[in-house]
């Protein structure tokens, strides 16, 4: 039996992403005895060279220098060596350090020429390593926008100065929206046809509503008649959650009976926290960290925020969409990710008050199964599995592009 062919996603790391858990939704759905993920991620606790973590549930490997690495294991570690996947970790970039990561890749696709397809999903510093691994042999190179904006100050302009000329330096440019190809790539190579757009998928069946699902939720929750508001999202600058948790506080004044459940975890959560008890909200506010099984806390939610500054295509979105909430979200967010009419967008220079108001006045509504609208609409992973089959095997490249695999 011929081995798989093998695929390397770079990413900066594994942790519980929208972009990681992407990709982890459509590696469940391949063949693995066809085709297999690797990952290469970065760590600051790489110092020079590149490591690959042990088969052992997260301890660690050695850097280039027989240093031992520190890096700490992070969400996807244990089921993606599970599934027969392979990590491998580079020195996280830090601008400074251009000539030791250039080194560091340089090293890996050298030591590392099993892969057919690099697929960059962290496009910060893929007008790097893209050309060193085609450069390399590898045959098929793919840089992968997946968000619409970049982090405030020196990091984001440093992003977009080492973005410049990406659209040249991979085979193939996709990107999860419209909004998230310009930012990437630029208006002009989306106009010229040489981004793809590929929607971020869901495994539709598991977020599906079932109301028997939503009573057990609930009842383990301790919940009976309360409003609850819902958010999945890290906590950084980005997820807007000081914005949040005033509209929900605004919501708190009319109804005493709401909860709100912040599903996630991030340098920003200790701010956020302290901010809930300034705002004398903490004791109907859950920060309930990351979860395998979040889509049991989307059937126990009533409502889903996300007032967020930017998004490529908000997986979070999808999700409660497929669990039939109502949910309020930025204008920031593409419109491409409306696949029901359950979404309604305000802008997040409204204030909170107004956002709680119109929460309010949508918060009597009746919940639906939704998933043959997310599957015309492009967005069930099970069908996006079977284009991305075809693009890795070089059998059908050309199918990918029109948002629907």
């Amino acid at each position: 039996m011929e081995k798989p062919i093998r695929v390397l996603h770079v990413l900066g790391g594994v942790g519980l992403g929208g972009a990681e858990s992407r990709i982890m939704d459509l590696y469940r759905q391949m063949n693995r005895e066809e085709i297999q993920f690797d990952f290469l991620v970065h760590s600051a606790a790489v110092r020079s060279g590149f490591q690959e973590m042990r088969q052992n549930g997260g301890d660690t490997g050695k850097d280039g220098k027989g240093e031992e690495s520190v890096r700490k294991p992070q969400f996807y570690d244990e089921e993606i060596q599970s599934l027969g996947g392979h990590i491998y970790v580079l020195p996280k970039f830090k601008v400074y350090n251009y000539f030791a990561y250039r080194k560091a890749v340089k090293a890996f696709f050298v030591s590392h020429r099993e892969f057919r397809v690099v697929q960059g999903h962290m496009t910060s510093t893929a007008g790097i390593y893209l050309p060193i691994a085609k450069k390399a042999g590898v045959p098929v190179t793919v840089a992968h926008a997946r968000n619409a904006g970049v982090a405030k100050g020196l990091k984001g302009l440093a992003t977009r100065f080492f973005r410049r000329g990406l659209v040249k330096k991979a085979d193939y440019c996709f990107a999860c929206s419209q909004l998230a190809g310009q930012d990437v790539f630029g208006e002009t190579a989306m106009n010229a046809g040489q981004v793809k757009v590929i929607y971020n998928a869901i495994d539709v069946g598991r977020f599906t509503y079932d109301e028997k699902v939503r009573r057990e939720a609930r009842a383990q929750l301790g919940l009976s008649g309360e409003f609850v508001l819902g958010h999945v999202g890290r906590f950084d600058y980005q997820k807007n959650h000081p914005y949040l948790l005033e509209i929900f506080t605004a919501v708190r004044e009319k109804r005493k009976d709401a909860l709100l459940f912040l599903l996630g975890d991030g340098g920003d959560r200790p701010a956020m926290e302290e901010r809930c008890r300034q705002l004398g909200i903490g004791d109907s506010v859950r920060f309930m960290g990351n979860r395998k099984d979040a889509e049991r806390f989307y059937q126990a939610m009533d409502f889903f925020l996300l007032p967020s500054f930017f998004e490529g295509l908000p997986g979070v979105l999808v999700e409660a969409q497929a669990a039939g909430l109502r949910c309020m979200v930025s204008d920031t967010v593409t419109r491409e990710a409306k696949a029901t009419d359950l979404v309604t967008y305000m802008s997040i220079e409204e204030s909170p008050a107004r956002w709680a108001e119109e929460i309010l006045k949508q918060a009597d509504y009746d919940r639906r199964d939704t998933a043959q609208e997310l599957r015309e609409a492009g967005f069930d992973v099970r069908t996006q599995a079977q284009g991305y089959r075809r693009f890795y095997l070089g059998e059908d490249a050309e199918r990918i592009g029109d948002g629907k695999m």
